[in-house]
Order: C-alpha cells, then sequence, then structure tokens
C-alpha cells in the first residue's frame, strides 16, 4: 500500500535537529527527501559524536546524533555560494513541492534561493523557514539554538526541583517541537494547495513554538497572575501527580481525579481522602506539601513492583521511571516494535500508525554524499 506522502518531492536544505527532524518524519510518511549537504564536512551531526556508528568492516558512518535524525533521505553534497550550485538546486526546486531551510533570515536570498525567487521558478513550492526567532521581530537577525529557545520560552524556568536552578529538558525540546510544528504546517499548506495551486511560505521559530507549548502554564499565569515556579516532579494543577518513593526505586502516580485519588488511598490503606484538607483537588493543591509528606511514609512500605500491580488493578495511573536500557526492554515497547534496524543500523520508529502500518522509513539515514555535478 502506497504510504501517504508517496509522489511528494522534498528537498532539505537544514541541518542540526529542526529541520532534518521535520524531514525525516517526511520521510516516514512516504516522501521522498533529497538532503543538501555541504561538500566535504557535510551536516555538523555527523560530526557530533561519540558515539559513532561503525560498519561491520570497521568504517565510521557518522555520529549515532546523525543517523538519529536523517533516515530514508537521499544526501547530495553541493556548495549553494557557487553559480553552479545554485543552479543545481534551482533544478531541484522545479521538480520539488516542499522546501525546509533553516538559514539565517535573508541568508539564502544572497544566493536567490530564498522563497520569493524559488517561487517564481516552482508557483506551487511550500517553503518552510525554521529560525530561531522568526522572519520578523527585533530578534529575527540573531541565530536560534534549542538551549537558548528553552530558556527564553519558560521552559527551563518551570523545570527542575524547587530550591535547584532552572533545568532544560534532556532532549531538545525546542527543536523537535519545531520539527512537527513544521510538519503539520507544511501538510496543511498541501492540503491548501489543492484548492489553489499555489504554494506558501512557512515561518516556523524556535521561540514561538517554545511559548506555544506553554500550554496550562502560560494559562495559569494569564489567568491568575501567578508565575509557575519549579515543582520537580510534581504537577501545576494535580495533586498527587509525581514520582513517590519505595523501598526500592521511585515510582510515578498519577492520580487525575478525585476518585482515582480516593482508589490511591484504598491500596494505601489509609482514610486522608476523606479529609476536608485532601477531599477535591483544589484543597489538594493548597494543601500539598502535608499531602505528599503523609503519601510518602506510606508509599515508603511497598516494594515497587508490587504497589504498581496493586494501582494497576485499582485502576490508578503508575509507572517506573526506566533508563533506556529498560525502555527498550519493556514488553508494551517490544511488542510496539519500536527499535528498528535498516541497512544493518539501529533506529528508533516513527509513532505513527495508520490502518495498523507504523509510518516508517525502509532506508537508512545516507552515507557521506558525493558532490554532485552538472545534469
Amino acid at each position: 500500500m502506497a504510504k501517504p506522502l508517496s509522489g511528494v518531492r522534498v528537498l532539505e536544505l537544514a541541518r542540526i535537529l529542526a529541520g532534518p527532524w521535520c524531514g525525516q518524519l517526511l520521510a516516514d510518511l512516504g516522501a521522498e527527501v533529497i538532503k543538501i549537504e555541504r561538500p566535504g564536512s557535510g551536516d555538523d551531526t555527523r560530526q557530533w559524536g561519540p558515539p559513532f556508528m561503525m560498519s561491520d568492516d570497521g568504517e565510521n558512518l557518522g555520529a549515532a546524533y546523525y543517523h538519529s535524525t536523517n533516515r530514508g533521505k537521499r544526501s547530495v553534497a553541493v556548495d549553494i555560494a557557487t553559480a553552479q550550485g545554485q543552479e543545481l538546486v534551482c533544478d531541484l526546486v522545479r521538480q520539488a513541492d516542499i522546501v525546509i531551510e533553516n538559514y539565517k533570515v535573508g541568508g539564502l536570498a544572497k544566493y536567490g534561493l530564498d522563497h520569493a525567487s524559488l517561487a517564481k521558478l516552482n508557483p506551487r513550492l511550500i517553503t518552510c523557514s525554521i529560525t530561531g526567532f522568526g522572519q520578523t521581530g527585533p530578534f529575527a537577525h540573531r541565530p536560534g539554538y534549542d538551549y537558548i529557545a528553552q530558556a527564553m520560552g519558560g521552559l527551563m524556568s518551570m523545570t527542575g526541583e524547587p530550591q535547584r536552578e532552572p533545568q532544560k529538558a534532556g532532549i531538545a525540546a525546542a527543536d523537535l517541537f519545531t520539527g512537527l510544528y513544521s510538519t503539520v504546517a507544511i501538510l496543511a499548506a498541501l492540503n491548501r494547495r489543492r484548492d489553489t495551486g499555489l504554494g506558501s511560505h512557512i515561518d516556523m521559530a524556535l521561540l514561538d513554538t517554545m511559548v506555544s507549548v506553554m500550554a496550562n502554564q502560560a494559562l495559569n499565569w494569564m489567568t491568575s497572575g501567578v508565575v509557575p515556579r519549579r515543582v520537580g516532579n510534581g504537577h501545576a494543577n494535580l495533586v498527587p501527580y509525581q514520582a513517590f518513593p519505595t523501598r526500592d526505586g521511585e515510582l510515578i502516580i498519577a492520580a487525575g481525579n478525585d476518585g482515582q485519588f480516593a482508589s490511591l488511598c484504598r491500596v494505601l490503606d489509609t482514610p486522608l481522602d476523606r479529609d476536608e484538607r485532601f477531599a477535591t483537588n483544589p484543597q489538594r493543591i493548597r494543601n500539598r506539601v502535608e499531602l505528599i509528606a503523609l503519601l510518602e511514609d506510606l508509599t515508603m512500605t511497598w516494594n515497587r513492583e508490587d504497589l504498581a500491580e496493586r494501582l494497576e488493578t485499582a485502576g490508578v495511573p503508575a509507572g517506573p521511571i526506566n533508563e533506556l536500557d529498560q525502555v527498550f526492554a519493556n514488553p508494551q515497547v517490544v511488542a510496539r516494535g519500536m527499535a528498528i534496524e535498516r541497512e544493518g543500523r539501529p533506529g528508533v520508529a516513527s509513532p505513527i500508525v495508520i490502518d495498523g502500518i507504523r509510518m516508517v522509513s525502509d532506508k537508512a539515514a545516507p552515507g557521506v554524499p558525493e558532490t554532485a555535478g552538472p545534469g
């Protein structure tokens, strides 16, 4: 069965993560993705190791980082600073549906490869420009980095323990979210093109994305005027909803409503749900510190697996904090086929399943590209 984006051609003039993540997802969905890399060094992330992926005969295939975000693509090396390179890109654009680029604002205009120039060659072209701060505004000229976007966008201010310094996420959250939102925008533009026959210029910014995904925390502040603070593994709007200690490790317990809290209390053999301080979620939030201390005393009397099993039976969401080796040994992750192998190289599958078929490319990330020539 053909994949949803079969027949769609993407030209990726992007490096590092946000743009390539978008390109990889489009490839998983069936698009043909041609990645343009610098002659010689290629995408920066080819050198972002160790660890490096090695072939069976000992050849260095590039950093694992590169392979994590470039599955399913074809790669060519083009020097866009030369007239020949610009001509090659323009030839590809004439046959393309989508261009993904993450150059600084105005960076491609000097080569005649900006959206306005390319749209003259192909009016149906959809260009997705990914930058740190967007195409407009006082910071538009600044280079964009995931870490900076996490900091400026508010994520770090509410991540970490209350009495310790702000923390970034353990993954490149701004880049990855921006890659996902870029994919959504591209698919929307493709859908609109069916009606108008015309392409679009999509303006995606890491900072915009981080501000957008502040979600409930942003509305908490807008509604109350109270700036959200770090609550460690707790939740701003739900209690109890955090990690709890047991005899042999921590267990996440996520009581999302009063009924689940009552079920938790029954498992722990405590009448706390009948205490007026804790009977409803708003009351539990107001008395968070007292309640968590009482619950921790109770969970510490259990073995983690035993408590998790009892909570599952009682309908209370719970789960262990897994390290990555445990994640990929988890029977649910194994059953869902999230660890994959392509051309002898390991990888992680896309989470998208359509009509029972997981949307993941059959191709591994490309090797070091050859420099493209005329034709």
